[in-house]
């Protein structure tokens, strides 16, 4: 078998790559509707259709790697990233840029799987300082990736975006093929397609409704038929699958109360990450004489990179710390410092070094945040289900993330001054985002304090060598 050290690094690149699906685009977001010659309407759906694949294919992907495999899942999952960005590299127009970025989008399993493979494949000692790394990428490759996006798009055609990405898919599917091992356990029965399409067709409607909202009206008819007709599906399906032998997801294990509660301070914990996401970029992009910085995207983009990389430089010491204080203090610990970046923006956002600050304190939070949240799953569900359960806690930091592109877009687009005759967010719009993200950080330390201390059972696992 392979070092166990060329594992852990063969699935955090493949972390990084999937993670960096998600700010590939970014450079050219607002240029779509000009070089696609499409609406601004239509270009939204070269995120949302990212948004969503990653969402519905998640816990799905989960599943299917307990019961055939996770490493066969990984690849598959690679194989859609591969194929996906060549799609959009060679497509003329936005239906097959639409196409091509949500077979990126379904990659994002990679991460939770990879979570799994190392609870699997590692000696006891490695795991959680492993699993810190993996979480950490979900962070690292989207705040590294954009200056590197950037940098692409001002110097060469933005079609060598795509390439790339192709080609990084390429490198990440011949090193999991030679390094990561087969997966051994297994979970035996049938896949549960009925459970499956109920999910995707219930999560698209509820992420459609909450993604576009903002652009249809929160009150319009398509709005409320999906996000409503989104809802009851979910409603039916939950209903169904506890009803049926083989279920997609045992919800009866995600009800158990550190599951549960994990799975709420996700949704939190993605929102307050998404905010900043969303927001301290754009501030640092507008022209002073509206409040903003005037930086240049690629100027803006290092500004936000340093949280990325805190996230990886804490990783080791994450999981140590997680040995040491248990991995509940670490969620703690991460929503105490998300609470302190965005009480510190409220206060000091007036030169850029404000900001940088900030974003160090968010890397810390959410690189604390993130190590933890993995962990208890982990030892709250028995070792069967560690793929579905990862997946189904990656669908809820996915929701917290789509609303909170939802939210935080709305407040900036609501709140706006003019700019030579075009709206811009406010000074007072970028205020009420820090407050939203202060008060998601406030909720997800509310909920991790109630996530009960208790070590599960079935977290009792054989000792692998080192």
């Amino acid at each position: 078998m392979p070092r166990q050290g060329a594992i852990v690094a063969v699935l955090a690149i493949a972390g990084l790559a999937s993670s960096f699906m998600f700010t590939l685009v970014v450079p050219i977001q607002a240029k779509l509707p000009e070089l696609l010659n499409a609406s601004r309407e239509d270009t939204a759906w070269v995120v949302t259709a990212t948004l969503l694949a990653a969402a519905v294919s998640t816990p799905i992907a989960g599943r299917l790697g307990d019961m055939y495999g996770k490493r066969r899942i990984v690849l598959i999952l690679l194989g859609l990233l591969i194929v996906g960005s060549v799609i959009a590299a060679l497509s003329p127009g936005i239906g097959g840029i639409i196409v091509g970025r949500a077979l990126q989008g379904a990659v994002t399993g990679v991460v939770p799987l990879g979570i799994s493979i190392m609870r699997d494949v590692l000696h006891e000692d490695r795991v959680d300082a492993a699993i810190a790394l993996m979480s950490a990428t979900l962070g690292v490759g989207g705040a590294v990736g954009m200056p590197v996006s950037a940098i692409i798009t001002e110097t060469s055609d933005w079609h060598v975006l795509f390439w790339m990405a192709a080609g990084l898919g390429v490198v990440v599917f011949v090193l999991v093929s030679l390094v990561v091992p087969a997966s051994v356990l297994r979970t035996a029965g049938r896949f549960d397609f009925a459970g499956a399409i109920g999910l995707a067709i219930g999560l698209t409607g509820a992420l459609l409704a909450v993604s576009r909202g903002n652009e249809w009206g929160w009150t319009s008819p398509a709005t409320l038929a999906l996000g409503l007709g989104g809802l009851a599906v979910l409603l039916v399906w939950g209903w169904f699958e506890l009803r049926i032998r083989e279920p997609l997801l045992d919800l009866r294990v995600a009800a158990r109360p550190a599951v549960l509660l994990t799975n709420l301070a996700s949704v939190a914990m993605g929102f307050s990450l998404f905010a900043s996401n969303v927001s301290y970029p754009q501030m640092l992009e507008l022209p002073a004489s509206v409040g903003g910085f005037g930086l240049t995207l690629v100027q803006a983009s290092f500004i936000v990179m340093p949280a990325g990389l805190v996230m990886m430089v804490l990783s080791p010491f994450s999981g140590r710390l997680a040995r040491t204080i248990g991995p509940r203090l670490l969620l703690i610990m991460g929503a105490s410092a998300l609470i302190l970046a965005y009480g510190y923006s409220l206060l000091w956002a007036s030169e850029v070094w404000h900001l940088l600050v900030a974003n160090l304190l968010i890397g810390v939070g959410i690189g604390f945040g993130y190590a933890g949240m993995p962990m208890l799953i982990m030892r709250s569900v028995p070792q069967h289900e560690t793929g579905a359960s990862n997946g189904l806690n990656a669908l809820f930091r996915s929701l917290g993330t789509s609303i909170a592109a939802a939210v935080v877009g709305a407040v900036l687009a609501a709140l706006t001054v003019d700019l030579g005759g075009t709206p811009v967010p406010a000074p007072e719009a970028f205020h009420l985002s820090f407050a939203l993200g202060l008060g998601a950080a406030v909720i997800a330390l509310g909920v991790a304090l109630f996530i009960p201390q208790r070590r599960d059972p079935h977290e009792a696992r054989p000792s692998m060598p080192r």
